[in-house]
């Protein structure tokens, strides 16, 4: 089964209760599911808003990334969330990082995830768990990855 990565994030209303409850569900399709401590972080890239909570999470999945987008998807609607429009403050948020060494563009679906690189609140915790895991596109690696961002 290939090894997936996932970012939670959560700014609003009781936001360490939906991580966890977040986690809990995708324990249901991501076997030896890891999740990293929980970091508060500044909004990036949505205007003002409340600060978040961030997590990430490794396992293995059964699932086709497809699927487990729409599994994560529905997780987020059961949590509440609403997306009104883009960058919309959420109860929760999942965001498929990585899927073993997978590289797609599909319309809906995007592999790695276009954006982590850039995000010290998806490198940060993902590094607490799969720091050497190493990024398809670029072949460096999450401690590589953060130490770049940092610098």
């Amino acid at each position: 089964m290939p090894r997936v990565a996932i970012a939670l994030g959560s700014n609003l209303g009781d936001r360490r209760r939906f991580l966890d409850e977040a986690a809990a569900a995708l324990a249901a399709v991501v076997d030896d599911l890891h999740l990293s401590t929980f970091h508060e972080t500044d909004p990036v890239g949505v205007g003002e808003q409340p600060r978040f909570l961030n997590a990430a999470a490794i396992g293995r999945t059964s699932l086709e990334p497809g699927d487990l987008l729409t599994v994560m998807l529905e997780i987020e609607g059961t949590l509440g969330r609403e997306r009104p429009h883009a960058g919309a403050p959420r109860t929760v948020d999942l965001d498929l990082i990585l899927y073993g060494d997978v590289v797609m563009r599909e319309p809906g679906i995007e592999v790695p995830h276009p954006r982590f690189r850039d995000r010290g609140f998806v490198l940060e915790p993902l590094a607490e768990i799969a720091a050497d895991w190493v990024d398809p596109v670029s072949g460096r690696s999450i401690r590589e990855l953060l130490q770049a961002l940092q610098a």
